[in-house]
């Protein structure tokens, strides 16, 4: 079997406990205007093109050797690689594999589960000194779902600590096939009036909430994050319907960890022009203050909730 998957990232410390492995699999049907991780977006390779790191065509051009249209989806300015025409090119990822400077940088490959899961096993004795282990991530974990079950079956049988990071959007089934092999889940919930959710996601959240509830009736290991959007989710009206949902429906499970207020940053915009599209907020807002994140870390604290402020902190007294 073989998955799509973005990048492997090893040594992370904050999605999931102690040092773990992050498999970012390709493909997410939503579409958060403030997504850091637009690789991930679509569920095919794509090309990333970093014009800045090209050295020249007459000093290497290996990409135009290698590129089966002979060149011509690449365009070069005074020698040096500008832009690539995406309507010809094929996305191959042929001109990526000699760019020894990352001029051209392959955004996905197909993998399989043992490729995958050799690069997860190399650092099985960290795990095991740290409590950590794999993570899924995405993208969203749930549209390459036999794959990402696949992985986890495989760690599973390894002794290897899980974790799964999904947004939920996705049919009950699907997630429930992960869920016995799953050790530990991180979720979001970025907003809770439907229209407001489509609006700057793309989706109705009617399922994420729907599946939210259920997955804490699980009583899995649950984090949940809220990923703070200044002028759009940080208003009084949905900072209070987010804690009422959450002590409402999510609480009574026993299985909540802590709430990770994620604060804005102005993250992925260099990738976005790699892919060659906008960046979603046509006026992104600034990062909230640390005085703000005080606020809304006291406020949901009042309200009973395991808060923290970032990912991997410890939770407010």
């Amino acid at each position: 079997m073989t998955g799509i998957v973005a990048n492997i990232q090893r040594y992370t410390i904050h999605d999931g406990p102690g040092v773990r492995t992050e498999i970012f699999l390709k493909g997410c049907p939503l579409r958060c205007k403030w997504c850091s991780n637009p690789e991930t977006i679509s569920p095919r390779p794509e090309l990333g093109v970093y014009p800045t790191k090209c050295i020249g065509e007459n000093a290497c051009g290996s990409c135009k050797v290698a590129c089966p249209e002979d060149g011509k989806p690449l365009r070069f300015r005074d020698g040096k690689l500008e832009t690539v025409d995406r309507t010809a090119c094929t996305d191959c990822l042929a001109c990526t594999a000699d760019c020894f400077l990352g001029a051209l940088k392959p955004w996905g490959m197909e993998m399989t589960v043992e490729q995958v899961m050799a690069e997860v096993l190399a650092d099985r004795t960290l795990y095991q000194k740290s409590g950590g282990g794999m993570t899924l991530s995405g993208g969203e974990v749930t549209v390459q779902a036999d794959f990402a079950r696949a992985l986890l079956e495989t760690a599973k049988r390894e002794g290897i600590h899980t974790c799964v990071e999904s947004a939920l959007f996705c049919r009950w089934e699907t997630l429930e096939r992960l869920l016995p092999l799953c050790d530990f889940f991180i979720t979001d919930v970025k907003l809770m009036d439907a229209a407001a959710h489509r609006q700057w996601c793309g989706v109705d959240n009617g399922l994420i909430l729907e599946n939210l509830t259920k997955l804490a009736g699980t009583g899995l290991p649950l984090v949940v994050r809220i990923p703070v959007v200044p002028g759009v989710n940080d208003g009084e009206e949905n900072l209070r319907a987010t804690a009422a949902f959450l002590k409402e429906n999510i609480v009574s499970g026993g299985g909540l960890q802590q709430v990770q207020l994620l604060p804005y940053r102005r993250l992925g915009e260099e990738k976005y022009a790699s892919l060659g599209r906008e960046y979603p907020l046509e006026e992104p807002p600034q990062s909230p203050t640390d005085e703000r994140l005080r606020e809304l870390t006291a406020f949901f604290k009042a309200e009973g909730l395991p808060v923290a402020v970032g990912a991997g902190t410890k939770t407010e007294e």
